[in-house]
């Protein structure tokens, strides 16, 4: 062995072995050493914070057809806000009628973190689709817990899917809240649903309708309010209190002289009431109820006092012209000046056509002498 081997192997050795007190630090700073642990309650919360069950009194009454309509034509589409964020995709969250979710606070705090969220609290959300079933009913949000066409997804013909693969950027948006009932679903309202549903939804805004009948006078509005069809109100406010018609009619009547065509729209079936609602032009002139074992009751006389909606009026602005010419006057053409050299400048005089007694006209046809 070297003697210059035998002094590096020595000098390694007694490094290795010095005490790491004498070890002098390295300069500059000293790192910071923050660790950042990410999991449910750093990405999620607490989804149940302050829930609150409702205390909505509703009708016991079963569900028929009318109100299962009357819950699709209000709803279908109706936009509101998360009260609290809700889990993406399926199962979604079932909340019994004036009580609790389901789903415990951890659970679903797991899942969310697991899955995402359709959407946070005060986020705005739809109303896709909505199913009235025999004990609940199913409220599709942002699209609903499940892709488009999941049975057809499964089926391929010659290799190629019917509807997507589910794989490729494809992904449930929505989830589905289940308003369960005890026993049957009853026949209850729009309004007492969204009462129902006040934990995890919203439904304070007003749509077109509420914010037009808002601008009109107190009975009509009262009126609207109520769900009443007056004679003399016009198509918006028919709409706004009852919304869309079930069936249109559209005829001529036989003593007609000018060809003019009433339209009738129908709500209601048998055995529940029905409304027959006549339109001239875009008032309503007549109206008919029809009730099972009444008389049917006739309104042909204008129940609005006589009062007609506004027209809409032009504010005119920035010097810009009403189109109303006073008498007299003759409008300018236009003109690139201002209206300081419009005002100086001479004004257009046409020229004067007539013609000298002497002149004579190119086409004229000489006198004869």
């Amino acid at each position: 062995m070297s003697r210059g081997y035998f002094i590096t192997a020595l000098l390694v050795s007694s490094l290795a072995c010095s005490p790491t007190w004498a070890q002098k630090p390295a300069a500059g700073p000293t790192p910071l050493k923050d660790v950042f642990v990410v999991g449910p309650d750093t990405t999620v919360g607490n989804p149940l914070a302050d829930f609150k069950p409702t205390r909505v009194e509703y009708t016991q009454e079963p569900m028929d057809d009318a109100g299962r309509r009357e819950l699709i034509r209000a709803f279908l589409m109706e936009q509101g806000f998360a009260h609290r964020a809700l889990p993406l995709g399926a199962p979604g969250l079932t909340l019994y009628a004036n009580g609790r979710l389901t789903v415990d606070n951890e659970a679903l705090k797991q899942r969310m973190f697991k899955s995402g969220m359709s959407a946070a609290p005060g986020d705005r959300v739809m109303v896709t689709d909505i199913k009235v079933m025999a004990d609940r009913i199913n409220i599709d949000v942002n699209g609903g817990p499940y892709l488009p066409h999941r049975f057809l997804r499964h089926i391929s013909v010659n290799n190629m899917p019917l509807a997507g693969d589910g794989q490729v950027g494809e992904s449930p948006t929505g989830t589905r809240i289940t308003l369960l009932f005890e026993g049957r679903t009853p026949r209850v309202s729009a309004a007492e649903v969204k009462a129902l549903l006040e934990p995890l939804l919203d439904f304070g805004l007003k749509s077109g309708e509420q914010a037009y009948a808002d601008t009109l006078p107190e009975p009509i509005r009262q009126a609207i309010l109520e769900h009443e069809i007056l004679v003399g109100m016009n198509r918006r406010m028919v709409v706004a209190s009852v919304g869309q018609p079930e069936s249109k009619l559209r005829e001529r009547p036989s003593d007609s002289t000018n060809g003019e065509v009433m339209e009738e729209w129908i709500y209601g079936h048998v055995p529940q009431t029905v409304r027959f609602v006549r339109f001239q032009a875009d008032r309503v002139m007549l109206v008919k109820v029809a009730a099972l074992g009444k008389p049917v009751e006739v309104h042909d006389k204008d129940e609005l006092a006589g009062y007609r909606e506004p027209a809409t009026t032009r504010t005119v602005a920035l010097g810009d012209s009403n189109g109303d010419s006073e008498e007299g006057t003759q409008r300018r053409a236009p003109s690139l000046r201002s209206p300081e050299q419009r005002q100086t400048a001479p004004a257009n005089t046409p020229k004067d056509t007539k013609t000298d007694d002497k002149s004579v006209a190119v086409n004229a046809k000489p006198a004869d002498h």
